[in-house]
């Protein structure tokens, strides 16, 4: 497949917003920025486009996929109920990093949902992919623009590297903002339950709705033959190609831990301040408070990891409230739930 790549800087570019649609109405498959990670997308209302996504990415059958709206009035035709949970949350947080969970209409396929009786929704604030489903006419089906398992994609430059020759086309929108995928909220159980933390807090969602519950495997590996909710949720996911190690610790306990490791094929990932510490390769993600920049950097961190060919990635344990809940979420998948306290 030769895969086109295009570059679109503005939604009032409508000739290149119109030939990106018009891939997405054929069947087709489309990279599209948002602002949280770059999204594979597809007709969402088309089990046979949807299927495609699967194919491209390697990505397993049971791992249902997020829908993706430009406004609410696409809302109503996807799902069986709207109840007042969700309108809160759209009107606080949509458009923006937030994926709600609500009983799925009849018109989603099973390619879409994996046989749940529920689909995820929700409705990004990055403009070119706001005006792409506006252009397409139709819901989009998008996970993650990579290879199923690897960091995912917050340049368009990653998507090429996991995806040319898999997809149609490919638009380059610029670096996302956020860095990591959605925040995944269920509203379909007696209580609101958050799923996968992302760039909405667990805070930000008890603000508007109260008490909300913390699935157990936002910090832990799902049980054997569970099925996975939401994306995000396998045992191991997001993973470089390099082993990748959690260090729980002060920033000098994580010093004296890293002498252990060979500093030709080790990297130490640490926040600012602390590079110095390291005689290895160091990749900084930004102040050790600061969860957005965190959340921002670490898995074009870990590409880079790769790229420069280390066997093994030390990572500082970041914290676990705020944006960082979900950077954690993410490392502990990347480094199938290896943590080391020291």
């Amino acid at each position: 497949m030769n895969t086109q790549f295009i570059k679109i800087e503005s939604p009032e570019e409508t000739e290149k917003l119109k030939a990106a649609g018009k891939v997405l109405r054929a069947g087709g498959l489309c990279a599209i920025p948002t602002e949280t990670v770059y999204g594979l997308a597809a007709n969402a209302l088309d089990g046979e486009a949807v299927q495609k996504i699967f194919e491209a990415k390697g990505r397993p059958q049971d791992n249902p996929l997020i829908v993706h709206i430009s406004c609410m009035e696409e809302l109503p035709p996807l799902v069986r109920e709207i109840p007042q949970a969700a309108i809160a949350l759209a009107e606080a947080y949509w458009p923006g990093p937030l994926t709600i969970i609500l009983p799925k209409a009849d018109c989603i396929p099973e390619a879409v949902t994996c046989g749940h009786p529920t689909v995820a929704i929700r409705m990004p604030s990055h403009p070119i992919a706001n005006a792409i489903i506006r252009t397409a006419g139709v819901p989009l089906a998008a996970p993650s623009a990579n290879l199923s398992g690897k960091p995912s994609p917050t340049t368009a430059q990653h998507v090429l590297h996991d995806l040319d020759g898999r997809v149609d086309m490919i638009v380059d929108g610029g670096e996302c903002a956020v860095g990591v995928e959605s925040t995944v909220i269920t509203l379909c159980g007696e209580k609101p339950r958050l799923l996968r933390p992302g760039g909405i807090t667990w805070e930000q969602l008890s603000a508007v709705l109260g008490e909300v519950e913390v699935d157990k495997a936002v910090f832990h590996a799902l049980d054997k033959g569970e099925k996975p909710a939401s994306p995000g949720m396998k045992y191991q996911h997001y993973s470089p190609d390099a082993d990748v190690l959690l260090i729980k610790g002060s920033r000098q306990a994580m010093a004296s831990y890293a002498q252990n490791y060979d500093t030709q094929s080790t990297a130490v990932v640490c926040f600012d301040g602390e590079e110095t510490l390291f005689p290895h390769k160091t990749y900084t993600i930004g102040a050790p408070q600061d969860g957005s920049a965190h959340a921002h950097a670490i898995f074009g961190v870990l590409r880079q990891a790769d790229a420069d060919g280390f066997q093994t990635v030390l990572i500082h344990h970041p914290p676990r409230d705020g944006v960082d809940m979900a950077v954690l979420n993410r490392l502990l998948r990347a480094a199938a739930f290896q943590v080391v306290e020291v």
